[in-house]
């Protein structure tokens, strides 16, 4: 008697690649450059994150074949590999899903941001924060999840807002969103930060030939009274 094998479980793909479609403007790809920037320069020596602009995620096969897929302008992932992914895939990634989503709005996205994909962070993804922002009308809002419901987030003095998920403030600078620490200190972009490194090694290098200048100053004094430099170091 032959028996027959049962069949091979049957799993979902997890190595897919993200379908999103292009970025409303120039402006909008500026945007989501500058913050992705700025979080891995900040975090160049952390391991534990991932960081996603413009890129699908995946949560259910269902979604997949209803091509169904929500992705995010903007999202961070905590507690996970820092590699690099095509897509987010949700259950390739031990269920995790993004600890912090923004969206950059546009016209014709914006409706829906504030609304069903709101509702889809909220009651789905669980996300903790979820923020959004127009890079023309400024408007700037966001949300921590409170007891399965989003709660908005009150602005500091500077009209920042606070993730306690990254632990960073998110703010206008110049009509564009910008990271801050808990010290109120910007968070710098690479060039930024080679900019200041740079002002400061000039401003050292003058502050180095000041001193220079001014012991070089006193010497030539000292000669002209007939004191000899040697002297002063005799007992």
């Amino acid at each position: 008697m032959v028996h027959s094998q049962p069949d091979a479980p049957i799993f979902p793909p997890s190595d897919l690649w993200s379908d999103e479609p292009p970025l409303e403007s120039y402006r909008h790809l500026k945007q989501l450059i500058l913050l992705l920037t700025c979080l891995e320069r900040l975090w160049q020596d952390r391991q534990d994150f991932f960081v996603g602009a413009n890129m699908s995620i995946y949560y259910s096969t269902r979604q997949i074949k209803s091509e169904d897929v929500k992705g995010p302008d903007f999202f961070v992932v905590l507690n996970t590999e820092r590699r690099e992914r095509k897509s987010w895939v949700v259950w390739a990634e031990d269920g995790k899903y993004p600890n912090l989503i923004l969206e950059v709005l546009s016209d014709s996205t914006a409706k829906n941001d504030r609304g069903l994909k709101k509702q889809l962070y909220q009651d789905v993804f669980r996300t903790p924060n979820y923020f959004w922002f127009d890079p023309y009308t400024l408007e700037f809002a966001g949300f921590k999840l409170t007891y399965r419901r989003y709660e908005e987030i009150i602005p500091n003095e500077q009209g920042w807002l606070w993730s306690d998920e990254l632990q960073l403030y998110l703010g206008i600078l110049g009509e564009q969103l910008r990271f801050f620490t808990s010290e109120g200190e910007l968070v710098l972009t690479p060039e930024e930060a080679e900019a200041v490194s740079n002002q400061r090694a000039q401003q050292a290098e003058v502050r180095a030939e000041a001193e220079r200048q001014r012991a070089d100053n006193l010497l030539q004094r000292l000669k002209e009274l007939g004191v000899e430099p040697d002297d002063l170091s005799q007992p």
